[in-house]
């Protein structure tokens, strides 16, 4: 429960409205007014402590996101963005952005602290190699919890992706960042609620195209692309569609078949 005395005491200002919002399956989300004219984003949650510190990493990538303000104990408090619609030139800036962010290189894959989506824990651990980690770490752990064929075609997919998934070298990603996740206005626009984690740049691209398609100065802005990603993406937009499976229900069992036939399994 997101408490005015509270966040009071913590920013040392007092609270002159809290207006709650629909928020993520992670936090309960409110829109904060202070007495000094500060409007601000804050989130109550366990992870809240994770994402901030996810939020710093991509600002210090120079990658486009909301400022932290505050964080303690189980409050994060963030900078809040006016959101507009989103305009070629909005979409530009994001391309730039993203590219920014998958600048940041890292020596493993993974992320050292745990996440969820939901009800569904992420493993964050790295592993040896790029295939291996969206093989174990991805798609393997789904399939408890999947339908019995589609779970066999998921493993089939996963034995393959030595093949099928080069060895990258691991970028930082945002790792959830679909069209809802990014927020516009005028000519700026910034990604929020990451996941991150660092792994194949084409991750966070294939998930932009998953509900929703970027404007085409999206691509300007973010540039060129290695070859073959057309292959790969259906690949990896299958694990956010099997998550969605897991924990939405049957509606999504029509995106997941035309992935995996996309996949070629």
């Amino acid at each position: 429960m997101i408490s005015g005395p509270y966040l009071a005491a913590a920013l040392e200002t007092p609270v002159t409205a809290i207006r709650h919002l629909h928020g993520g399956d992670l936090s309960e989300v409110a829109c904060v007014d202070l007495a000094d004219g500060r409007r601000m984003a804050v989130k109550v949650g366990a992870h809240v402590g994770v994402e901030a510190r996810m939020l710093q990493a991509m600002d210090r990538s120079g990658a486009p996101v909301p400022r932290v303000l505050f964080q303690g104990r189980d409050v994060l408090c963030l900078e809040w963005l006016e959101e507009g619609p989103a305009t070629e030139d909005g979409w530009h800036a994001l391309g730039r952005g993203l590219r920014r962010l998958h600048a940041t290189t890292g020596d493993d894959t993974g992320w050292p602290e745990g996440y969820a989506f939901g009800a569904l824990r992420l493993d964050m651990a790295p592993r040896p190699d790029w295939p291996s980690f969206w093989c174990e770490a991805r798609l393997l752990p789904l399939l408890p919890h999947l339908p019995g064929p589609v779970a066999r075609r998921v493993e089939t997919l996963a034995s393959a992706l030595p093949d099928r998934l080069e060895d990258v070298t691991p970028v930082l990603l945002h790792g959830d960042l679909w069209t809802g996740n990014a927020v516009f206005s005028g000519d700026r626009a910034w990604m929020i609620d990451p996941a991150c984690y660092f792994g194949d740049p084409e991750v966070d691209l294939a998930m932009l195209h998953l509900f929703g398609k970027p404007d085409h100065a999206f691509h300007d802005g973010y540039g060129a692309l290695r070859k073959g990603h057309e292959a790969r993406r259906p690949i990896y937009q299958l694990f956010p569609a099997l998550v969605h499976l897991h924990l939405f229900g049957g509606s999504y069992y029509g995106l997941v078949e035309r992935l995996l036939t996309a996949a070629r399994v």
